[in-house]
């Protein structure tokens, strides 16, 4: 991928804040892609991210974590701050599922992929930073 730049463009006209929680989803998608790694099938994960990889927190917890645990997901990565969402989801869904909180995208790739992802500082830097 060397002396290559990859856009991304999301149409406007998309419902306000409709998708900037897959922030966190999208760039674990392109380093998967870069670096041939599979992320782990047991694994959802949702949170906005700014350009310095950041982790923000995100609307809708609840209704994520209740369609994760629906479908069989049993791990979920979700921005630190939105700890807080999880008193409003029923004790019987927490109880099956393990929580994974992050601050930045490394915490997310570390997470996301089997056995941890080492080199994420010249992945991350490429995917997020190379248009700053």
């Amino acid at each position: 991928m060397e002396n290559r730049d990859i856009h991304i463009h999301f149409p406007a006209g998309a419902i306000g804040k409709d998708g900037p929680s897959a922030g966190v989803t999208i760039v674990a998608v392109l380093v998967s892609l870069f670096s041939g790694r599979c992320v782990a099938s047991d694994v959802a994960m949702t949170g906005e991210i700014t350009l310095h990889g950041l982790v923000l927190p995100v609307g809708g917890v609840k209704e994520k974590v209740l369609a994760a645990h629906r479908s069989g997901i049993r791990r979920i990565i979700l921005p630190t701050r939105n700890k807080k969402d999880l008193l409003d989801i029923p004790k019987s869904v927490t109880a099956d599922l393990t929580f994974v909180f992050v601050n930045h995208i490394d915490d997310v790739l570390q997470a996301a992929f089997e056995g941890g992802f080492p080199e994420t500082g010249k992945l991350v830097e490429k995917v997020i930073l190379s248009n700053l």
